[in-house]
């Protein structure tokens, strides 16, 4: 059953069988531990080891390299058969671990801890592990506490839970029994629900287990990640079509070699050893090989910029990509909650840029605030005394500090402490003596205070508040209460102005209002502060009334400063980024403006995407890119749906609600800080800073990768284009065999070896980033690239066939070296030229690719000594070339380097490049969705504890969060 939020809490108590006072007994928890097995997560649909073996060692490529390494046999080369079936072993080995490690992200959950939790078992709490836990159970959560399986909730004492690992909503969200009546609510609106594994931060409750294991929402997660196919990349797709077409080429080319052989009378042994050389010749075997270094290379470069590829094919396609799919929190923003705005009476300061400068030690300034109106420190010490969250010594740098507690409690205290405002310092002064503790029908949290008697230890910031009390009557104590602005109007009769205070009149309240509204549009969690002087203890019972409203305090997640030029690369490369967030609509809307993904006021939530059909939403994706409350499901769906309109889509995520997304996506994109184990197991590639521009700097770098991986590719077919028309064409001409076996294999080995891995190094071109991306079903040999093999090929067999012809036709015997030799250096000019593909070789520089400089260079050297030392003379049936002779290889050779150069030449004329220039729209702040409206909430009486300033640091939630001074530059001396 999914709709345990509609019923009341009695009938869901009726409907498992249980008791709230009493719980299960042990018989019957037995019983339905048969029935419902135990509360853990299955793995299911798990592909057999030898199942991924197979999948690998059936590739095209890797089918013609077994045939290639069989004929490299029948030739007698067993070297080179060993080193293809090692190249073969490689591949095999690298798909394999890299298909089975994909798939045990299913088995990250099932090894997910459980915790122990406290059950009420034949009326007495016990603790046993979660994973004997049965729908029925009665527990008890606490902060701190994992929640073990799908619980409602039957009674809430200020209970937060963080849920953000399943809706990627980055608050935590309060916690009321009350019934919902609304039925398809999504999972982050079902306030009276708790869901398998997420986190309590403040409180505590009581809950009854309703589902357990695959019936949970993580199970559900689970079986949709099982149910999510995994599509081949786009260069596994692109190597396969080109081992296919190569595989049919060379069966052709033996035909035709054979046929022409024969028919010229040449000896039937040596012309199929001829042909078979020439078919191994042919075949790119070294391809696979090349790729697999240049994406490893790829993948150690981009681990220096912060992200690990776990997927290598993925590195290649990450230049393809053409949507980024982002989440927000920790992604583009800074994944900490900051005060950004303090507002009293008639006064407002933005600290968004003073929060962010650093405060040295050698600064002796007084801090800013404190040099404002006194109501502004009022404002922050009232929501530092009422405050559960502490400050401590970071364990790793001690002299820096971290919030403990609530996120939002957190950054008040962070905020106080940068201008001076030390909590232990104000509660020393100030100690606390009673709480009234938050709940979700109040919506705020009271505490009082020993006010004190001397004035010499009254704090600077509440000198105002001493001067007024004197007019009125000495006080004793003094209360101070946060909580949302509408609680607070509620049990305020007055207003804080210029260190009186005034009544709460019509106009304040709706100026209040107002203001409220205003930070609200602008994607700010908004807080008040209040406080009530006390005279004496009679008033506390009912403290909660009269209050003296002081202002307002905004808080919000900054975004990082860097993303915003990251999202306009992103746009000037042609790439579309899109917000897809748990969050609410307003902060993301928010958000997206301040870094400028946001280029209209559209923003589709989960509720909308449901009420869309599949052809609507398809119409109107390309106008939307910005996403709120949206579910796993939903997420999913977009990332599909952006498949199936022929996008690449990069998909970011860090919850295990992410997983299907990932999963699905051509590239899924973990977060390395906050990420579960599940989504990087799911994703192909993990940032290890969490950071947006980390991910552009990936994708120029897969499109670096594209571009190389083509340039390499165009490189060794174009050569073995040039020996292919060689061999065909000398017949014709009555030429002797114009190349021998053993030669050809010399030439295949020394081009093809490091001069097309050092191409596979070469350096990014001036437009890698101002052009939009290729289209995701190009050819391999599309844009021209098949064209120039031709041309480059038949090029290089004119000039090496011509320069052998003409000596063979003076009676040269130095003809076949000449030949050869001449093939083997314009194979080199042909390196040095097509290292870019409009730039010439003098523009970016002879040196700025010095691996393939020195790749060049050794080749040279080893053709000179297959030329003139004895020993290879004779192994090779080569003769020395004299100096004229040398030098004419040279020149006549150099014909293919200026070809091509001439052809870059006429392109630039063609098309010049012209620089972009991005016009960033001005963002209208006025202009902003409305404001969902607040529903005031009945007001439960609270109950008051009296509190032991000892039992301040138990009060305080103690799930550590990473909000450190060291974000805004201070340090304590």
């Amino acid at each position: 059953m999914s709709n345990w939020h509609k019923l009341d809490a009695q009938k869901v108590l009726q409907q498992l069988g249980s008791d709230a006072t009493s719980g299960l007994s042990t018989t019957e928890a037995s019983r339905r531990l048969e029935k419902y097995s135990f509360n853990e997560l299955i793995e299911q649909g798990l592909k057999n080891p030898w199942q991924i073996l197979w999948e690998q060692v059936t590739a095209s490529l890797v089918i013609i390299l077994i045939v290639a390494a069989l004929i490299s046999s029948l030739l007698g080369d067993y070297k080179d058969a060993v080193g293809i079936i090692a190249i073969v072993v490689l591949i095999a080995f690298l798909g394999f671990s890299q298909e089975y490690q994909a798939q045990k992200a299913i088995a990250t959950l099932k090894r997910l801890s459980l915790p122990n939790v406290k059950v009420l078992r034949n009326s007495r709490w016990e603790e046993i592990s979660a994973r004997y836990l049965v729908p029925g159970d009665i527990v008890q959560l606490e902060a701190e506490d994992i929640v073990p399986a799908d619980c409602r909730v039957l009674e809430s004492f200020g209970l937060r839970i963080q849920e953000s690992t399943l809706t990627g909503i980055s608050e935590p969200v309060d916690k009321d029994p009350q019934a919902l009546a609304q039925a398809d609510l999504q999972i982050g609106e079902r306030h009276n629900m708790a869901y398998m594994d997420t986190i309590v931060t403040y409180g505590r409750g009581l809950a009854v287990v309703t589902e357990t294991g695959m019936n949970t929402e993580m199970g559900c997660v689970a079986s949709r990640i099982q149910a999510v196919e995994v599509q081949p990349t786009l260069l596994q797709k692109r190597l396969d079509h080109l081992g296919r077409g190569l595989a049919f080429a060379s069966l052709a080319l033996v035909a035709v070699i054979l046929i022409l052989g024969i028919l010229r009378g040449e000896d039937l042994r040596l012309m199929l050893l001829t042909a078979i050389t020439l078919v191994v010749a042919a075949l790119p075997e070294g391809l696979p090989a090349v790729v697999t270094i240049a994406l490893a290379l790829g993948a150690r470069q981009m681990l220096k910029r912060r992200a690990l590829i776990r997927n290598l094919p993925a590195v290649e396609t990450l230049g393809s990509v053409t949507v980024i799919c982002s989440g927000k929190t920790g992604t583009l923003t800074e994944n900490r909650m900051t005060v950004s705005v303090l507002d009293v009476a008639g006064q407002r300061i933005d600290l968004t840029t003073r929060m962010r400068t650093p405060v040295g030690e050698k600064n002796r300034e007084r801090p800013f605030l404190l040099c404002q109106p006194p109501s502004v420190a009022l404002l922050l010490a009232g929501s530092t005394l009422c405050n559960n969250a502490l400050l401590e010594p970071d364990q790793d740098e001690p002299l820096y500090f971290r919030a403990v507690g609530d996120p939002t409690e957190g950054a008040l205290v962070m905020a106080s402490a940068q201008q001076g405002l030390w909590k232990a310092d104000l509660e020393y002064l100030l100690p606390r003596i009673a709480e009234v503790p938050y709940t979700s029908q109040r919506q705020r949290m009271t505490t009082i205070h020993k006010f004190p008697s001397n004035a010499s230890r009254i704090p600077c910031v509440l000198e105002t508040v001493w001067h007024w009390s004197e007019k009125i009557g000495r006080i004793s104590h003094i209360a101070f209460t946060k909580g949302t602005v509408n609680s607070l109007l509620d049990v305020c009769s007055h207003i804080w102005i210029n260190g009186q205070a005034k009544p709460l009149t019509e106009i304040w309240h709706r100026h209040i209002s107002v203001t409220y509204s205003q930070l609200a549009q602008n994607g700010l969690r908004v807080m008040g502060v209040a406080f009530r002087p006390l005279q004496s203890a009679q008033e506390w019972e009912d403290v909660e009334q009269d209050f003296i409203f002081i202002g307002m305090v905004g808080m919000n997640d900054p975004a990082r400063p860097e993303v915003r030029d990251a999202v306009l690369t992103c746009k000037g490369a042609g790439i579309r980024p899109v917000m897809i967030t748990g969050d609410h609509p307003l902060t993301a809307q928010f958000i997206a403006r301040e870094v400028s993904i946001a280029t209209n006021g559209r923003i589709l939530t989960s509720d909308e995407l449901s009420q869309l059909p599949t052809e609507e939403l398809v119409a109107i994706l390309e106008d939307v890119s910005v996403y709120a409350r949206v579910s796993s499901e939903h997420k999913l769906e977009i990332v599909q749906t952006l498949q199936r309109r022929g996008h690449i889509v990069a998909m970011t995520g860090d919850g295990i609600n992410d997983a299907p997304a990932l999963k699905a996506a051509n590239i899924g994109v973990a977060m390395g800080i906050r990420g579960t184990d599940v989504a990087k197991e799911a994703a192909d590639m993990v940032l290890l800073d969490d950071n947006f521009a980390t991910l552009v700097a990936a994708v120029k770098e897969g499109r670096v990768i594209y571009d190389n991986i083509r340039k390499f590719i165009k490189y060794l077919l174009s050569s073995n284009v040039g020996e292919i028309w060689v061999m065909l064409v000398a017949p014709f001409l009555g030429m002797p065999l114009p190349l021998l076996p053993l030669q050809i294999l010399w030439i295949n080995l020394t081009t093809d070896g490091l001069p097309a891995l050092a191409l596979g190094v070469e350096p990014a071109e001036q437009d890698t980033m101002n052009r939009p991306p290729y289209p995701p079903n190009e050819n391999i040999f599309g844009r021209g690239m098949g064209r120039d093999i031709i041309w480059i090929g038949i090029l290089m067999g004119i000039v090496s066939l011509g320069t052998g012809y003409v000596y063979w036709r003076i009676g040269n015997p130095n003809w076949q070296t000449m030949l050869f030799t001449t093939l083997t250096l314009a194979q080199m000019g042909n390196a040095l030229a097509i290292r870019s593909e409009r730039d010439s070789l003098f523009q970016i520089g002879l040196l700025s690719n010095k691996p393939l400089l020195g790749a060049v260079t050794l080749t040279l050297g080893l053709q000179l000594m297959v030329t003139y030392a004895p020993f290879f003379q004779k192994l090779f049936t080569t003769l020395p070339l004299s100096a004229v002779d040398l030098a004419v290889c040279l020149v006549v050779s150099s014909i293919v380097f200026w070809c091509v150069e001439l052809e870059k030449w006429l392109l630039r004329r063609r098309q010049p490049r012209t620089s972009k220039l991005h016009l960033v729209p001005k963002v209208d702040k006025e202009n902003h969705i409305q404001p969902i409206g607040v529903t005031a909430s009945s007001l439960a009486s609270p109950r008051l504890h009296v509190c032991n300033a000892s039992k301040s640091r138990d009060r305080a939630a103690s799930l550590r969060l990473h909000l450190r001074l060291k974000a805004s530059g201070y340090k304590r001396k």
